[in-house]
């Protein structure tokens, strides 16, 4: 299934989206196709300033003049701030029917280097962050018996690699949740997706390249990098097919690998390792 037959169709005409972390990367990309495809949009990011620009760019894409794009600048880790917000959007614009949470970043660190400090803002971030909007939402969805709820975890959410202790373990939280929440939820025709993004070409993992230990690098090089573009558009196509794990580019390899072969693929992982090791020294 093309993104375009799907922009074509304008089968989400009318539908509501709430995209958290939506001012850049995952997010904003996100945002752009959903447009595209007639949904009305608010994206919620800390930053005012980026999310004006993303509004901006979103508004040129728009189908039908009764389609909202609209924002609020927040952060998703605090619940008190943020459930008067969304309550006063639902009371304005009605329930949404997705919540997309692509809030998250990576600290990857040698693990000596790392507090306790380092590990909770971490999970704070990354867990709370996506964690809070549904708490917010899910009454919500459960009164009228209806919504998707999807979930950015990660490569690193089914296995882990040096450099990530911090990352990881957040993103095998997001996996969890989102397990019971699908399961919990059946009765109440909620549905559930977590994307599993390979490296993807987003501001934040520049950043990520400029603080990784060396042999971390070494190892990001050997993957194939894919864009905030192409992993939104894997996203959209899953939610329109209402798959429970969206697995975009190298993801859906390596998922199947692990979870069929994982004492091998844990050797190969291994073995380069030490290879990594080898070429920092060498550097």
């Amino acid at each position: 299934m093309k993104l375009t037959k799907l922009i074509e169709r304008q089968q989400f005409q009318g539908k509501i989206a709430i995209i958290c972390g939506g001012s850049k990367g995952i997010g904003k990309e996100t945002a752009k196709y959903l447009v595209q495809m007639g949904v009305s949009t608010c994206l919620i990011a800390r930053n005012q300033e980026e999310l004006s620009k993303t509004i901006q760019e979103c508004h040129s894409l728009k189908k039908t003049e009764d389609q909202f794009i609209t924002s609020i600048a927040c952060d998703t880790t605090d619940k008190n701030k943020l459930e008067p917000l969304l309550n006063q959007f639902i009371s304005e614009h009605g329930v949404p029917d997705y919540l997309i949470n692509t809030v998250g970043y990576a600290y990857p660190k040698y693990i000596q280097n790392l507090t306790l400090s380092d590990f909770q803002q971490n999970m704070h971030i990354n867990y709370e962050g996506v964690l809070v909007p549904i708490l917010i939402l899910l009454p919500y969805f459960m009164k009228l018996k209806k919504g998707h709820i999807i979930s950015t975890s990660s490569m690193m959410g089914y296995f882990g690699i040096m450099g990530y202790a911090t990352y990881s373990p957040t993103k095998f939280a997001i996996v969890g949740l989102s397990e019971v929440l699908r399961h919990e939820l059946k009765p109440y025709n909620i549905n559930v997706s977590i994307l599993y993004p390979p490296d993807t070409e987003t501001p934040g993992f520049e950043k990520e390249n400029e603080i990784k230990p060396r042999e971390c690098l070494i190892l990001s090089e050997n993957a194939k990098l894919l864009s905030a573009a192409k992993v939104a558009e894997n996203l959209i196509v899953g939610i329109v097919k209402n798959k429970f794990q969206i697995l975009p580019g190298e993801a859906k390899l390596y998922n199947f690998l692990y979870r069929l072969i994982p004492k091998i693929f844990r050797k190969l992982s291994d073995n380069e390792y030490r290879q990594a090791i080898k070429k920092a020294k060498k550097k």
